[in-house]
């Protein structure tokens, strides 16, 4: 059985078997799944395919007898010359003396190690005499620690592989391993282990790569269907002639991309299954006409509607533009922390009457003492920004309403099938054709002087300026720009009649609060603030935005910020102030200048920086997968997720026999078992 203790494997003892603990080995099974974190291939390549630092192979014969020095204790430096393909070669040694007396003029040698290619020098991790099989070699990397050594760990897995290969089942179908050329789930594990070829170690990794990402996109596809059929039924007749009309009342006209999420949405009002849905669109993409839309259908439909911000401000500002959009057509209220005694308890009571059809607010409306009369649909506006807990307590509101989550983080398409694969997903990711680019640009450290000149002459013609500062205070650690010191520095500098400001996380929220509404009332001009800006107000004629040290900052966080800027219809600016030192520093402000399409870049940003950033590690959910790489198997995901969805709407797993193996897996993993929120 695979499910064996690790113990059972010949060889085997007590005390190897704790110390593979530390490698989270505890079974058969996990020993055989243990793959390894790399391959070394040795594989020789002409002199002039050899790319600088990295790890080559080399054969050639000895010119020159080994030059043995000694340096500091026990340390030694070996060096002689290969002759490969008529050129000269220096090979260097460290730390290996006893090769003075194996290696000899005339020799042939097999070297591998760092190439210098402007030094035509081999640093030598590894030699061998004679020549190199003709087979290219493979040799599995493993990530080791504590007592186990690779040796010991191969040997064990080789014998593991001869004792239980053949109680491998295979969980796919004949006609799937046929139909995508992939080897048996036992083939793949052997050849990942004991690879014989780059090309069967591809396919391999090819199969178990699909096989991960299928088996996730099947409990997520399990998991959603459960949710939906767990769901009582919410089906919202809502009126399209009155929907249509309220559309054209709107001073702009739809973009295709809006209109194809509002349609996914409003099927899903009218289906009898609970929503679940993630909208996620571009600062600016128009989001909030998609929201006030589906408001109004669940209007039409005798429903209630409610929509949940992080922040007072952003609950004030929503209020006004959907109390513009919607005129006579619906009574909207404001429900936040700061509304007490009296006016709340007339709004309470009139949300429970149903005179009240649009509720906005921040968590306050989450409170045990807050009543609807029949809640239809709850659109929770960055949605991150709020927890589980927070977000299921407002979807408790009502008798199974519809929930639509809000996010202006364009969520690479990538991480949205994996992190939200148990959610539908819309995407507006189309500008309206109204909004200005804006315009960005990079410049450095020793130019901030021209960039005030620059903002001095945009406040006088009536704008604003953000600038944004990494740092609260100045760090002893980090040589960066702070927001005190600069916001002190600019004070000095501009005349009195240019309000500055200064936000950042220490302050209380009632403070963040306050210096936001100045700055929004134009009592502030220039704002000096950390990232706390990221998601925020909507401050039409703040036309510039500066970031400060902008290289550390990732793609996605410079694009938020970028997109407080440009809200209204005057050109708006970006300006990046960075030396970044290394390459990818600088690739970040090429592309930042380059594109203004968050999804474009949030792509970008997950080759450069990885998932973790998007969601923070700790709290992303993101599976941690063996083989499979979510960034570049994103094919492989696509094609994953599609046929887990026609397994799981097709009821395969029961009514096909050749999917029994796979439900077998997915039973004994649990999946069916999974408590649902």
């Amino acid at each position: 059985m695979l499910r064996n203790s690790v113990i059972e494997i010949k060889g085997v003892g007590e005390k190897f078997a704790e110390d593979l603990q530390a490698l989270n080995i505890y079974t058969v099974e996990d020993l055989l799944f243990y793959f390894p974190s790399r391959y070394d291939v040795l594989e020789i390549l002409p002199l002039s395919d050899l790319v600088h630092e990295d790890k080559v192979t080399i054969e050639g014969r000895v010119l020159s007898a080994p030059s043995l020095s000694f340096y500091g204790r026990k340390k030694s430096r070996l060096s002689f010359t290969i002759e490969v393909e008529d050129i000269a070669v220096k090979a260097v040694m460290f730390n290996r003396a006893f090769a003075k007396k194996q290696i000899q003029v005339g020799d042939t040698v097999t070297l591998t190690g760092k190439w210098d290619a402007h030094r035509l020098q081999i640093t030598v991790s590894n030699y061998a005499k004679g020549s190199l099989e003709k087979e290219t070699k493979i040799h599995p990397i493993y990530s080791v620690k504590g007592n186990v050594t690779s040796y010991k760990l191969r040997k064990a897995i080789e014998q593991a592989i001869n004792e239980y290969a053949d109680q491998i089942i295979e969980i796919l179908p004949d006609d799937m391993l046929q139909a995508y050329k992939i080897p048996s789930r036992k083939a793949a594990i052997k050849t990942m282990h004991f690879p014989e070829s780059r090309l069967s170690l591809k396919h391999a990794r090819r199969r178990l790569t699909y096989e991960e990402l299928l088996l996730f996109q099947l409990k997520m596809q399990v998991l959603r269907k459960r949710r939906r059929e767990a769901s009582v039924g919410n089906s919202q007749s809502y009126d399209p002639l009155k929907l249509q009309d309220f559309i054209d009342s709107f001073p702009f006209s739809l973009t295709n991309a809006q209109h194809k999420s509002l349609q996914q949405i409003l099927t899903d009002m009218k289906s009898p299954y609970r929503m679940n849905r993630l909208l996620q669109g571009d600062v600016g993409s128009g989001k909030t006409a998609v929201a006030a839309i589906s408001l109004y259908a669940a209007i039409t439909a005798n429903k209630q509607g409610a929509l949940m911000v992080p922040t007072e401000i952003l609950a004030e500002q929503h209020f006004e533009s959907l109390q513009k959009l919607f005129g006579e057509r619906a009574r909207i209220e404001l429900l936040t922390g700061s509304i007490k005694g009296k006016r709340r308890k007339e709004i309470l009571s009139e949300v429970e009457k149903h005179r009240v059809q649009i509720l906005v607010g921040t968590h306050a409306l989450i409170q045990e003492d807050v009543f609807f009369d029949d809640l239809g649909l709850v659109i929770v506006d960055e949605q991150h920004r709020f927890g589980v807990e927070q977000r299921r307590a407002l979807s408790n509101k009502g008798l199974h309403p519809d929930v639509l989550f809000m996010t202006a983080t364009p969520i690479p398409r990538t991480l949205a099938i994996t992190a939200f694969g148990d959610m539908d997903v819309s995407v507006i990711n189309e500008m309206p054709a109204r909004r200005k680019e804006i315009e960005t640009y990079w410049t450095k450290a020793n130019t901030f002087d021209r960039v005030l000149g620059f903002i001095q002459k945009r406040v006088d013609n009536g704008e604003q300026a953000y600038i944004i500062c990494p740092l609260i205070e100045e760090s002893d650690k980090l040589d960066i720009q702070n927001a005190v010191d600069l916001y002190q520095e600019l004070v000095d500098f501009y005349p009195p009649q240019v309000r500055v400001g200064l936000m950042h996380g220490r302050l209380r929220a009632d403070e963040k609060e306050e210096v936001m509404k100045d700055f929004a009332a134009n009592r502030i001009q220039v704002l000096v603030s950390t990232t706390v800006v990221e998601v925020g107000v909507n401050v039409p004629n703040a036309t510039i935005m500066v970031i400060y040290d902008a290289e550390r900052f990732g793609l996605s966080q410079l694009h938020q910020l970028r997109g407080r800027v440009g809200r209204g219809d005057k050109q708006s600016y970006c300006i990046l102030i960075a030396d970044p030192k290394g390459d990818t520093g600088k690739e970040r402000m090429r592309i930042m200048t380059e594109t203004n399409d968050g999804f474009e870049l949030s792509e970008q940003d997950l080759k450069l920086r990885g998932p973790g950033d998007f969601f923070g590690t700790k709290q992303s959910g993101l599976p941690d997968f063996k083989v499979a790489d979510m960034i570049h198997d994103y094919r492989a995901l696509e094609i994953a997720r599609n046929d887990a969805q026609e397994i799981i709407e097709f009821d395969l797993l029961d009514k096909d026999p050749d999917y029994n193996n796979l439900r077998i897996l997915l039973e004994n993993e649990g999946v069916f078992d999974t408590k649902l929120d």
